[in-house]
């Protein structure tokens, strides 16, 4: 399965590069007559519900097509939502998205009502303590730990790191299973002494912790990062630089990526649209985000887990990037 998968990624850059030597077409949207939708995003103090609220905006403010945006728990909750039609679009993992897909790890049977709109940034395992004496993963032994809300992507996160160093995340650790902003509450408050945030950086909850204590991040050691990578090949090894929150140190972790999803029943000109009012505006989003500025057209066609909605093979297509989209 790892060669498989490792494989599509492989194949997915090709196309993508050969595809941005071809010429582009004229735009065709944004279309009129766009439609209502929900998009589900993650709790309040996350960066899914922050930046995805400023995505929606971008979009209803440049095309016909309305997004209101929905908190949850997170990429199991989003993707199960979708399945059952409660909401339209979707922020997820790219893990989860993966296992999703195949009826594998996380679920118990395949999802495949769902599509993929685009690859977003990625989105490294944060993993915060305010305990100076916190150097290391294995420093946490004994530790109350915040792991992420049960059931989300965070929380698989944390089973995987703690994994890779020998740890069982139950009985190494004692486990809480907190929100983005109810694990900072509890560290500002001692009743963890650490939390994992799995979000792209800087995060507004980790940044609004930095601004008024010092906090430190707990770094992965190269060996097993690269045993982590050999067993999950959807992380990739990346650094947090000391500028993003003041840190004292450059801390290298790992990271998977956000991307975001389409129940296949939306309409093609409405996914277009999405696409059409991110893409299109992504100086004035740049503005008020900086996790914008990692946003490109070529990262955004290079999740090969999922085939792509109609709607981004479309707006894809006339940029030029051939993407492979879900056959009919």
């Amino acid at each position: 399965m790892r060669k498989i998968f490792s494989l599509a990624i492989i194949l997915a850059f090709v196309f993508s590069a050969s595809a941005f030597a071809a010429n582009s077409v004229p735009l065709s949207g944004p279309y009129k007559d766009g439609s209502r939708l929900i998009m589900a995003t993650g709790g309040e103090g996350g960066e899914y519900y922050s930046f995805g609220s400023i995505l929606a905006e971008a979009v209803g403010r440049t095309t016909s097509t309305n997004v209101r945006v929905a908190t949850s728990g997170g990429s199991i909750e989003n993707i199960e939502a979708l399945e059952s039609g409660k909401v339209h679009l979707a922020f997820i993992q790219s893990d989860a998205g993966f296992y999703a897909a195949r009826g594998m790890r996380l679920f118990n049977k395949k999802f495949v009502n769902f599509s993929t709109v685009a690859d977003l940034y990625f989105e490294p395992v944060q993993i915060i303590t305010l305990n100076p004496s916190i150097e290391r993963i294995e420093d946490l032994r004994g530790k109350t730990v915040s792991v992420g809300a049960e059931g989300s992507g965070t929380y698989f996160n944390a089973v995987d790191v703690f994994s890779a160093y020998g740890m069982d995340i139950n009985t190494d650790i004692n486990p809480v299973y907190e929100s983005f902003t109810n694990s900072v509450d509890a560290l500002k408050s001692g009743k963890i002494d650490a939390a994992f945030i799995v979000a792209g950086v800087p995060t507004k909850a980790v940044s609004d912790l930095a601004g008024s204590t010092k906090i430190f991040i707990v770094s992965l050691d190269d060996k097993h990062i690269m045993d982590l990578i050999a067993k999950s090949p959807y992380y990739a090894k990346v650094e947090v630089p000391k500028s993003t929150y003041t840190t004292d140190d450059n801390d290298v972790t790992v990271a998977v990526r956000s991307i975001i999803v389409a129940r296949d029943d939306v309409p093609a000109n409405d996914v277009y649209n999405f696409m059409y009012g991110v893409f299109e505006n992504l100086d004035a989003i740049s503005q008020v985000s900086p996790i914008a500025g990692s946003l490109s057209l070529k990262f955004a066609a290079s999740y090969p887990a999922i085939p792509y909605h109609p709607g981004s093979v479309k707006y894809l297509g006339e940029k030029g990037i051939l993407v492979s989209g879900k056959a009919k």
